[in-house]
């Protein structure tokens, strides 16, 4: 059974991100101080970032003139990457089906006014004109040049990162986008270094996983996939020392996963087999015959996430998600490693 504990640090966090919100109100508009303080709902205070600021993307080059103030957050977990950093977006797309503010419950109540959703593969223009933005993050998504040449005539854009691909920015590369484009460099920085000690702190707690084997897979209508090392949920394996076969990235080639068909779901071999139902219920993908097949489920050293929050956490990749996830997963994977 995944523990489903709230996690100490993430408590700390939204609770600091709530007084630095009241204390906000306190304040004359226009001013501020050297603190870090998280914006208002529509806000965006500056921490070091001067402007105007440069980004270069995989899509051309984005100028933001001046702090943003009105933030719609596109990309995959630019949302939450955006609130860990102490903006607000006035619109944002839920990804993995949160509903009410689009984010998971390790950053609940993060939010002082609901953001407009918006619609994720396909946005409504329209809607996002209709917000007025002064910046729109798409920093994890298709990297589709329509897509940015039309977000980039309402408003400034930071798309993918330069020489990223497809829905593969990083975490790291994530937050180093977000939060140049915000002004908030040093808080960027601090969330990946409270990161790095989350990440350190499980590797300390089981050195029995280096080197050891790990396949993430998911499990959907549609049957089995498995994730290539360069996708956030590989990522999260190999930071806690795991490896990730290399015959999965053979087989995905440049997509961050490959679907799996009977005669390669042995695919899913390993020392640990995670698997992530996604929009289905864990216990079809336990019970799948085939799957049952695999010889790591035969051994007992396997794994179907039955929590959909855990699942979600593992899948979106902010720094927020993982480290709630860094809470409730080493333990649980500990006993089933080969």
């Amino acid at each position: 059974m995944i523990r489903t504990s709230p996690s100490a640090r993430r408590v700390r966090r939204v609770l600091a991100a709530a007084g630095a919100v009241v204390a906000a109100s306190l304040v004359l508009a226009g001013c501020t101080s050297g603190s870090s303080s998280p914006a208002a709902s529509d806000g965006a205070s500056s921490s070091g970032g001067a402007f105007p600021v440069s980004i270069q993307t995989a899509l051309g080059t984005t100028e933001i003139p001046s702090q943003p103030k009105r933030v719609v957050a596109l990309g995959w977990g630019d949302a939450e990457t955006a609130l860990e950093l102490g903006v607000q977006p006035v619109g944002a797309s839920d990804w993995l089906g949160f509903g009410g503010d689009g984010v998971g419950p390790w950053l609940k109540d993060a939010y002082t006014k609901k953001p407009t959703i918006i619609q994720t593969l396909e946005p409504s223009y329209e809607q996002i004109l209709k917000l007025k933005p002064d910046l729109i993050l798409d920093t994890k998504s298709s990297g589709d040049k329509d897509r940015y040449a039309k977000l980039s005539a309402i408003a400034p854009t930071v798309a993918i990162p330069k020489g990223g691909e497809n829905y593969l920015t990083t975490t790291e590369q994530q937050v180093d986008l977000v939060s140049r484009a915000l002004g908030k460099e040093s808080e960027g920085k601090k969330l990946l270094t409270d990161l790095d000690d989350a990440y350190a702190a499980a590797r300390k707690a089981h050195p029995e996983f280096d080197g050891k084997t790990a396949v993430v897979g998911a499990y959907t209508a549609d049957g089995f996939g498995a994730y290539a090392s360069k996708d956030s949920r590989s990522t999260f394996m190999q930071q806690l020392g795991f490896t990730i076969p290399k015959a999965i990235d053979q087989q995905a080639g440049d997509a961050f996963s490959v679907s799996l068909s009977e005669e390669n779901l042995d695919l899913l071999n390993a020392d640990l087999t995670v698997i992530l139902p996604i929009f289905v219920d864990a216990s079809k993908a336990e019970s799948d015959p085939l799957f049952q097949k695999v010889p790591s489920v035969q051994e007992g050293h396997s794994i179907v996430v039955d929590d959909a929050d855990v699942s979600n956490a593992f899948s979106l990749g902010t720094t927020a998600a993982i480290e709630w996830a860094l809470d409730r997963l080493p333990d649980e994977f500990a006993k089933k490693v080969g």
